[in-house]
């Protein structure tokens, strides 16, 4: 077996972070004393393996490492150069893009060009609309190990919506899309802030699994952005997703056997109305759908393709 590397970098996504510290090497975040954004080290309540370390801000340059993953572009331009040595700034080092281009759909040039870091993009889709430049790239498709595994019952004759911050974030989210369905049917809503849209506020990272598994549906208001990690879970617990056609979701849901994607939101009130009055059908489209994420979205596979980046890149 080749030796475990020394891997640092940032807590970015607490969920992801957990999915890619699977990989068998040594990581270590960055943590400083006021626990900040993308400083919060082995922060949460998630249960991180031995194989995850913390290093204070004030110590990080005294430490040695194989391979730095950067997670966000202020760790780019902003701490690569400023809090890392000059060793560590010549190291290995892997840019992992968490979403899709923002500015622009197509023509956005990616922040990062540099030819010798290797880009990874967590979706093919994500991938098809930067423009990478010079930066050679690779997609790693996401990788999930659920935390809970709960049998899906679907008795809440409820759909469930997961979104972050969702009045802040506006259209791109579907916070009209959201407001016009939740109207007409009995969405339960959680997530940080959705208390400004009457919903039930943040969930606990092991308390969702529950809500899964009691849901009747899973709803995906989101235009634009990357694959969420919710939708992969709750398709690995057996929840039917209906939601938008749109980015990497028409390559994951075929509508009617495993959940149900469309551009128009009365197709989609219908199938959801449907999905209330119809158990069985949630749950014949739920266990195709959990057939289709543990396939395409098993950890083992995720762990596979990092450890062939990673040796890519670091040898």
């Amino acid at each position: 077996m080749s030796r475990r590397l020394r891997i640092l970098t940032w807590h970015v996504h607490g969920n992801y972070l957990y999915n890619l510290t699977q990989v068998p090497h040594e990581w270590t975040v960055v943590a400083d004393p006021a626990r900040s954004t993308h400083y919060s080290g082995r922060s949460g309540v998630l249960p991180w393996g031995d194989n995850v370390h913390e290093v204070g801000l004030a110590e990080l340059q005294r430490n040695e490492f194989d391979l730095v993953v950067y997670q966000h572009r202020r760790q780019w331009e902003h701490a690569r150069l400023h809090e890392l040595s000059a060793a560590q700034q010549s190291l290995p080092r892997i840019v992992l893009e968490h979403d899709p281009p923002l500015e622009h759909p197509t023509d956005q040039v990616h922040w990062c060009q540099d030819r010798g870091a290797l880009l990874v993009h967590v979706t093919p889709w994500n991938a098809l609309m930067w423009d990478s430049g010079i930066t050679p790239a690779r997609v790693v498709e996401h990788g999930v190990r659920p935390l809970r595994e709960l049998p899906w019952s679907g008795h809440r004759a409820q759909g469930l919506v997961v979104v972050n911050h969702l009045l802040q974030r506006g259209r791109r989210l579907g916070v009209d899309i959201y407001r016009d369905m939740a109207a007409q049917l009995p969405l339960h809503l959680v997530g940080m802030g959705s208390t400004d849209l009457g919903g039930a506020g943040e969930v606990a990272q092991f308390d969702l699994p529950v809500l899964l598994a009691e849901h009747r549906f899973f709803f995906n208001p989101i235009r634009c952005t990357s694959l969420g990690l919710a939708i992969i879970e709750a398709m690995m617990a057996g929840l039917p997703v209906v939601g938008l056609a749109t980015t990497e979701l028409v390559t994951v849901i075929d509508s009617g056997r495993n959940g149900y994607v469309d551009t128009r939101p009365d197709e989609l009130a219908r199938t959801m109305r449907q999905l209330l009055t119809d158990r069985g059908l949630a749950a014949q489209w739920g266990s195709a759908g959990r057939d289709t994420a543990q396939t395409r979205f098993g950890i083992g596979r995720f762990v596979d393709d990092w450890l062939r980046v990673i040796r890519e890149v670091a040898g």
